[in-house]
């Protein structure tokens, strides 16, 4: 009975040693293959840039962006010869293998993208664009670069469709997408329409090239050069060093100014405002001294004419060329500052000012000053007026002012005529002789 009971405890106990054994062996060949490979692949590396030294440059770049999917490789071939060799159960094998399947398929797509990327920069080694003219150079990096950024994305989408079809569920949920294909692409269409406007845009731009790298453009009301091109975004870099980050589909939906699209030779214009009276022939042989003395001036376009003419001043319009846009710059600053300082030194006269005449005008009579009276003579009427209060009329009698007896004989006496009044009514042929007469009735007809 106590035979019965020890002797599976005991089998169980040898199988779990034997198991703990097993994997105890299976890791520590593992582990001893993967440390073999590390130690092997920093030898090889070592050795390497002994041989080559400082010389090869461009050889050291390729051997440093190598360095990270060689790591990697390097044990994972020590994993998958190591691992038939373990005592491991076939479950657990089977497991370690798809495991080294999924990191042999990253590697794969990892040395993908380093390869891509070492062409693309041993392609552009020929090209400079510190040059003046480096049109050429700059429409050859633009394409590489736009197309190395699309080839990054297809790569990198490979890679994980790879990985994911080693998966059983993911094959049978591949095959049903691929029968509803037509639904799932109008959702997929929809969702992803942003970045698949991006990627045609990059590919559009890498083909038609509307812009390049260090191409001088205007977006947004704002100046600066292209700095970089990237799969769905485009960074320029402004003129106060500050970056704007703008969507590929911007530069194939809307419009922009490209001031090097076909060459890097820019003219820009200076403007002055002066006297008539100032010397255009001086001034314009004055401009042809200042640009000929300039290292910016490229020496092909230089005038001065005068553009516009107002009642005040004159305004002259010089063109200078250069063969960039930050050396075009320089040199309208320049010129701007050193006709100023001519004109201010040899033409002072030639500076805006204001004229204003004066003119003598005959004063009306309103204006003219009021001579005083003779002494003792009559005042005049406004004069008299104020002093002595306003004339008063003259009484006016008709033909046909009869005079009676009921009628009131004087404008100034309110009573009728009495008898025994001193005072006579002036017929209509004498009037002009009662002026001056006495204006009270006397009754009594004393004097």
């Amino acid at each position: 009975m106590l035979r019965n009971t020890v002797e599976p405890i005991q089998n169980r106990f040898n199988i779990a040693l034997t198991s703990a054994t097993d994997w105890a062996l299976a890791a520590a060949i593992l582990v001893a293959a993967a440390i073999v490979a590390v130690v092997l692949h920093t030898a090889l590396l070592w050795l390497a840039r002994r041989v080559m030294g400082e010389r090869e440059s461009f050889l050291r770049t390729v051997m440093t962006a190598t360095q990270g999917p060689t790591r990697l490789g390097l044990p994972l071939i020590a994993l998958a010869i190591a691992l038939p060799l373990t005592p491991l159960p076939g479950e657990t094998a089977k497991v370690l293998s798809r495991v080294l399947t999924l990191a042999t398929i990253c590697l794969m797509g990892w040395v993908a993208l380093t390869a891509l990327h070492i062409g693309a920069n041993l392609y552009l080694r020929r090209f400079r664009t510190d040059l003046p003219d480096n049109l050429l150079a700059r429409k050859h990096i633009t394409q590489v670069r736009v197309l190395e950024r699309g080839l990054d994305v297809v790569i990198v989408l490979l890679t994980i469709g790879f990985a994911l079809l080693t998966f059983d569920w993911v094959r049978q949920f591949g095959v049903t997408l691929f029968a509803s294909a037509g639904v799932a692409g109008i959702i997929g269409g929809l969702a992803a329409r942003p970045v698949l406007s991006n990627f045609f845009a990059g590919i559009q731009l890498a083909v038609a090239q509307p812009i390049r790298i260090d191409d001088a453009v205007i977006v947004e009301n704002e100046s600066g050069t292209i700095e970089e091109i990237t799969f769905s975004y485009v960074v320029v870099k402004l003129w106060d060093l500050r970056r704007m980050v703008v969507p590929l589909s911007y530069f194939i939906e809307k419009p922009f100014q490209n001031w090097t699209r076909t060459a890097g030779d820019l003219i820009g214009s200076v403007f002055f405002y002066v006297d008539h009276t100032a010397p255009v022939e001086a001034i314009r042989s004055k401009l042809s001294e200042i640009a000929g003395q300039s290292k910016l001036w490229n020496g092909r376009v230089l005038s001065l004419q005068v553009s516009d003419c107002t009642e005040t001043t004159i305004e002259l319009r010089a063109l200078v060329s250069a063969s960039n846009a930050a050396a075009l710059w320089d040199l309208r600053c320049e010129v701007r500052e050193k006709l100023i300082d001519y004109l201010r030194r040899e033409c002072p006269t030639a500076l805006p000012r204001r004229r204003n005449e004066a003119v003598e005008s005959t004063p009306s009579k309103a204006d003219r000053p009021q001579e005083p009276p003779p002494r003792g003579g009559k005042s005049p009427p406004r004069r008299r007026a104020l002093e002595h209060g306003p004339e008063k009329p003259t009484p006016v009698f008709r033909k046909d002012h009869a005079p009676r007896k009921d009628r009131y004989h004087h404008h100034r006496c309110g009573e009728k005529k009495p008898a025994a009044c001193s005072m006579t009514v002036p017929s209509a042929n004498n009037v002009s002789s009662w002026k001056g007469r006495p204006t009270s009735c006397n009754p009594s007809g004393r004097p």
